[in-house]
């Protein structure tokens, strides 16, 4: 992967990055190094045995340290924070990505791959979150003043759709970015940012979806375009944005709206009875084109 020279905005920051050992998340840790921050990369040991990641970054005059461990351990979690705060002087950016998927029909979903991807995925943005969070606070408390801090969250167009193969993996992203949200709410008053991106990015986990890169021309699915954006998020130029949801897909970065009301339907007396209600939902369903199915995959194309 090729990223563009860093523009230092990050310099003197430390940043968690999960996931870090392959694919999306190996790409946003170099891509937060370029920016000038020393990454605290984690992933399971063995994906970290097996990778590249520190060597990329020390090799472009960044610095990186490894805490090995699965991100739905709260010791991990806790370790990652100790290493940046601690052994490196402060916390500024934590960028969430590790995940699993574990794709199956809902009927004939284990509890165990339901359990798996719900821990590593929702649990793991949720232990990073709270404990930055609870950090940033206790920090703009002691200070008497707003901090610098970017939550940045990966959830997926999954959780918007829910896909009839991934009841686990659209709940997960689904929660990923309700916590999100609640993040950016709470957090306001200190400081600090969240944000929820929703990457189509080429990685060993997609692909089987995906396929291969093409040849000679750019690639819209490359993970250069998500880390445009993961590093824009994680400087100081998006102190305005907050509690916002993006997908990222080639050259577009498309900002995701809230849900909006469909339709309301007030009883025609003091409450519905029966009868009454059967017939407006019923009939309003029934007539309603089927046009108006939403799809993401044609509007986000």
């Amino acid at each position: 992967m090729s990223v563009s020279s860093g523009n230092g905005d990050l310099e003197g920051r430390v940043a968690i990055v999960t996931g870090a050992a392959a694919g999306l998340g190996r790409a946003e840790a170099i891509g937060l190094a370029e920016s000038g921050a020393t990454v605290v990369v984690n992933d399971l040991a063995s994906a970290l045995d097996a990778s590249d990641v520190v060597d990329e970054i020390t090799a472009r005059g960044s610095k990186a340290v490894t805490v090995a461990g699965d991100i739905s351990d709260s010791a991990v979690a806790t370790e990652l924070m100790r290493t940046a705060v601690d052994d490196h002087g402060s916390l500024d950016v934590v960028m969430s990505n590790a995940g699993v998927v574990r794709d199956r029909m809902l009927f004939n979903m284990s509890d165990d791959e339901w359990d798996l991807v719900i821990r590593v995925h929702l649990r793991g943005h949720f232990l990073l979150n709270r404990n930055a969070a609870a950090h940033w606070r206790t920090l703009s408390k002691e200070t008497g003043a707003p901090v610098f801090g970017r939550l940045i969250n990966t959830s997926s167009e999954a959780g918007l759709l829910g896909p009839e193969g991934q009841a686990n993996y659209g709940a997960a992203k689904a929660g990923i970015t309700s916590l999100t949200l609640s993040a950016s709410r709470v957090l306001s008053r200190y400081g600090p940012t969240a944000n929820a991106i929703c990457p189509r990015a080429r990685t060993a986990m997609t692909a089987a979806v995906f396929g291969e890169a093409p040849e000679g021309e750019v690639d819209p699915l490359s993970t250069d375009h998500v880390v445009s954006l993961v590093r824009f998020l994680a400087g100081p130029a998006s102190a305005a944005v907050s509690g916002q949801v993006f997908v990222v897909y080639g050259p577009k970065v498309t900002l995701m709206a809230a849900p909006a009301v469909a339709e309301t339907f007030v009883a025609p007396g003091e409450q519905w009875d029966h009868d009454a209600l059967a017939d407006r939902l019923g009939g309003y369903f029934e007539s309603r084109d089927a046009a108006v199915t939403f799809s993401a995959s044609d509007a986000l194309a």
